[in-house]
């Protein structure tokens, strides 16, 4: 019984902080912590893919804000993604070099320089790492196909020139890719 009387004690006190709070500021530190009620959290689906690529190929399409995941017989998995915004804009071929389950995120320095209040580092597995919950390095550079702790932001150009994906599609799509899987990054519209 007195577990129970602590709890509620505790509760109350909860409570009565939060009332002498002024309603905006509650409101928006709860929201700092919860997406939009109506956001997505995957966008996958099976389409038509006629260009000629060999299956398990990624085609990464800026243009229409997709990745293309090529299976047999003409078809792929289409994942909406977020794009690269303004100078970080690149495209060419490249591979899978790396994967990692809860990459830990080390912003670049120009990113630091950009926003001074980025944290120098996020550990894998924190609720606020920006790459999500997996990672394909691409090539030898720092761009990644990457989840994202802000789901609102795919099908935008937000990106500093890595690929971002709902987290729920980028562990599908992590569990279809090996490394050295060919990936082509372009500005041609398949849609």
């Amino acid at each position: 019984m007195r577990n129970v009387s602590v709890t509620r004690g505790i509760a109350a006190a909860a409570a009565m902080l939060l009332a002498t709070l002024p309603s905006q500021a509650s409101a928006g530190f709860f929201d700092f912590f919860s997406s939009p009620p109506t956001q997505a959290t995957s966008g996958r689906e099976l389409v038509v893919f006629t260009p000629k690529v060999d299956p398990g190929t990624i085609v990464v399409s800026f243009a229409d804000r997709h990745l293309y995941y090529v299976l047999p017989n003409s078809r792929a998995i289409r994942y909406p993604i977020g794009a690269p915004m303004g100078e970080a804009r690149w495209s060419g071929v490249t591979t899978v070099t790396e994967k990692r389950i809860n990459p830990a995120w080390t912003p670049t320095p120009d990113m630091r320089r950009e926003n001074p209040t980025l944290p120098a580092y996020v550990p894998g597995g924190h609720p606020l790492n920006p790459l999500g919950v997996r990672a394909m390095y691409l090539g030898n550079t720092t761009y990644r196909i990457h989840g994202t702790d802000a789901p609102w932001t795919v099908g935008q150009e937000v990106s500093h020139g890595c690929i971002r994906m709902f987290n729920e599609d980028v562990i599908d799509l992590y569990e279809r890719v090996r490394v050295g899987t060919r990936v082509i990054v372009t500005w041609q519209s398949y849609s």
